[in-house]
């Protein structure tokens, strides 16, 4: 039974996720809302006395930080923010005016073909590299490619489908996410098995995904009468256009092209691996700034401070709930499934997995939940277990229920913002169910027929 400080804590982050759900009633910011609760739950986790204190091990040394310092996970913050800045700075060289306009040509200016070619692209960027930064390469070529189109209107539904992809592509490869790595890991899967398991399934969704997403943002299929007008229109697109400088155009091509391997190859890469994506993308970020040394600040301006803001305060709030117990409450509940069988209790751990991801943290969720299945002896040695996949799936996917499930839907939110486009916390929730349930009823079926 949890105790009653673990239930007030939870009673606190059900009203988090309401206060975000009325966020425009409330005329407030996320990074505010969020803020004033990760000062609140600080407050009452030292009232409660359930936080602990002392010195942080730093590089084997004490360094005396306070609490909310290390309860950040300061390499999503870096990522976002060395993202968004390599991408800021490198999109003035006309690089990804050039990639959007060589895309949009190859679709001839139909919009249904052009969403089939960016989801494919999400998903595999999804998996090569890490899903916010994902997000953010293809939301800034979408923005370039709606915009010459003359389809504005468009803007969200791709955005959005882009959004529900970058999930489903983080199923794809043992590395695409950090619940793939913990649970890979603790169940002992490799990397071809991981993707063997795992492909079919996305192949599936994101087909899935994709025509449930152009029926329901109405993307439409250009007529036969249409077509001939539409090529016409593209081939008159120069991608050369914005390239001032072919010298730092090239420049920004080889560097993208790093970007992505680096990030891509971080976890195997010496030194790197040690230092995190976050690393990698400020190390890039910078590096493009050098161009701009004189008048860096521009860019500093553009960073979304709000987005960085939230998830700091998100970050810390969760922080409190697992030093509450919140965490471990929702893990004993989920532990309890596994005593009902392969068959229904890998369903059900799936479907609740999804859920508790949807509004915490999918990655203590994930660690906590395969330290349950390693210390069960039928399923602990065993990595062929249905139980793992369950895991992997609902983490990963619970992510798109709510845009606060996982980083990249987050970031989907936040472009559409940047586009004028109003989303609110239950209009993205009222949009994103279908999606989502579709995606989680397939993963379940996928893993009792064919993993059971």
């Amino acid at each position: 039974m949890p105790t009653p400080t673990t239930l007030f804590f939870a009673g606190l982050l059900v009203a988090l996720i309401v206060c975000l759900a009325l966020e425009e009633k409330l005329h407030a910011r996320k990074s505010v809302i969020a803020g004033v609760f990760a000062i609140l739950s600080l407050f009452l986790g030292e009232v409660f006395h359930i936080l602990p204190h002392g010195p942080v091990m730093v590089g084997g040394h004490a360094v005396d930080l306070p609490i909310y310092i290390p309860a950040i996970d300061w390499n999503v913050i870096a990522i976002i923010l060395g993202s968004s800045l390599f991408v800021d700075v490198t999109s003035r060289s006309g690089l990804f005016t050039w990639i959007a306009l060589r895309l949009t040509k190859a679709s001839k200016g139909d919009p249904r073909r052009l969403l089939l070619y960016y989801g494919l692209m999400t998903v595999v960027f999804s998996a090569v590299l890490n899903n916010v930064t994902a997000m953010i390469i293809i939301g800034s070529l979408t923005g370039v490619s709606l915009k010459r189109l003359e389809r504005p209107e468009l803007l969200l539904g791709f955005l959005f489908i882009e959004g529900m992809l970058t999930n489903v592509g983080g199923l794809l490869t043992l590395i695409s996410s950090v619940p793939n790595i913990l649970v890979g890991t603790a169940a002992g899967i490799g990397f071809a098995k991981f993707f063997l398991v795992a492909s079919p399934y996305v192949a599936v969704a994101t087909a899935a995904t994709l025509w449930l997403g152009g029926r329901r943002f109405q993307v439409p299929t250009l007529a036969p009468e249409e077509r001939a007008a539409a090529l016409k229109k593209v081939q008159g697109f120069d991608e050369n256009d914005g390239i001032e400088s072919r010298g730092f155009f090239i420049f920004g091509a080889i560097a993208l092209l790093l970007f992505i391997t680096v990030i891509a190859t971080a976890s195997v890469l010496p030194y790197v691996r040690e230092l995190g994506m976050g690393w990698v993308a400020l190390a890039f970020a910078t590096m493009m700034l050098i161009k701009f040394k004189a008048v860096a600040e521009r860019f500093y301006q553009a960073i979304d401070w709000d987005l960085l803001g939230f998830f700091a305060a998100l970050f810390i709030t969760i922080n409190v709930m697992e030093h509450a117990h919140v965490l471990d409450w929702i893990g004993q509940g989920l532990a309890t499934i596994l005593g009902l069988g392969e068959t229904v209790g890998s369903g059900l751990i799936l479907a609740t997995g999804a859920a508790a991801s949807s509004v915490t943290d999918n990655i203590p969720l994930a660690a906590m939940l395969s330290k349950i299945l390693a210390a069960q002896p039928d399923i602990g040695g065993d990595p062929t277990s249905p139980f793992w996949w369950s895991v992997v799936f609902g983490a990963n996917l619970g992510g798109n229920l709510t845009p606060i499930g996982s980083a990249s839907t987050l970031v989907a939110v936040t472009l559409i913002h940047k586009y004028d486009i109003p989303l609110g916390f239950t209009a993205f929730v009222r949009l994103a169910l279908p999606f989502a349930l579709m995606q989680i009823v397939l993963a379940v079926v996928y893993v009792l027929l064919f993993l059971t």
